[in-house]
């Protein structure tokens, strides 16, 4: 469970970093010596965390589904540090829960806009300057929902599949150009989308106990570790924490 990594002088943008995943992630690339920039709609819960982080953590009011504001967010991480090593895509919504037949076609449409517009503008907006620097990592935040249909959760699915497609995508195309593009799938974590997930009351996942879900701070770690040249076994490939060996290999067993 000590298992370290030296992030000193990397600089790493995380995406959905006013809660969750996001937020716990920053306070372990910031723990390991990263400075990082911390992207979400939220300002004050960016703001918050910012203060309690230190002078080394930036935060960014962001709409990821905005592909202006996304590309904003990256020159601003790159004039405060010089440079950009690492993004994370986790912004993602799992809302409006809804069967097809009944689904908002406006909510459904944004939850595109989030969890798959949103990870390919990040990437967009990031290329470039990686492949200037001469490599760099894209890790996206995936779901066992990218591989399997769950009933309510088409946006979600849907959108996952083709984040997970895009991660496919980029390591296909920008590999030789020292892209280290990765997936992780955390499994179900002890979130407020695991909130929202449990009040909607449809499907088995909804019903899944709260001591089940992992901690927040499992797939941080998870994050910081795939970063690390322990994980260049796995560069285009979606790792999952459900795989022990994984959790193992990152210190969680």
């Amino acid at each position: 469970m000590n298992k370290t990594w030296d992030m000193t002088g990397k600089t790493v943008l995380i995406t959905g970093a006013s809660r969750g995943i996001g937020a716990e992630a920053a306070r372990a690339f910031s723990a390991a010596g990263a400075n990082v920039a911390l992207v979400a709609r939220s300002a004050d819960s960016l703001q918050d965390l910012a203060a309690e982080l230190g002078e080394r953590v930036f935060a960014i009011a962001t709409d990821v589904a905005n592909h202006s504001q996304v590309e904003v967010a990256v020159k601003q991480t790159t004039a405060r540090f010089g440079g950009l090593d690492v993004l994370i895509n986790n912004a993602g919504v799992i809302e409006p829960i809804s069967h097809l037949s009944s689904a908002d076609p406006d909510g459904w449409g944004r939850a595109v806009d989030i969890n798959l517009k949103g990870v390919f503008y990040g990437m967009r907006a990031a290329l470039p300057v990686m492949k200037a620097a001469g490599g760099g990592t894209i890790i996206t935040v995936s779901s066992g929902a990218a591989h399997h249909p769950i009933e309510a959760w088409s946006h979600y699915c849907a959108s996952k599949a083709g984040a997970a497609m895009l991660t496919a995508c980029l390591d296909l195309e920008e590999r030789h150009n020292g892209i280290r593009a990765m997936g992780l799938s955390p499994g179900t974590v002890a979130t407020k989308m695991q909130r929202e997930i449990a009040a909607s009351g449809i499907n088995p996942v909804s019903r899944i106990p709260w001591e089940d879900h992992v901690p927040p701070e499992w797939p941080a770690r998870a994050l910081v570790w795939m970063c690390s040249p322990d994980a260049d076994d796995f560069v285009g490939q979606e790792i999952s924490l459900r795989d022990e060996a994984i959790r193992a290999r990152v210190g969680l067993a």
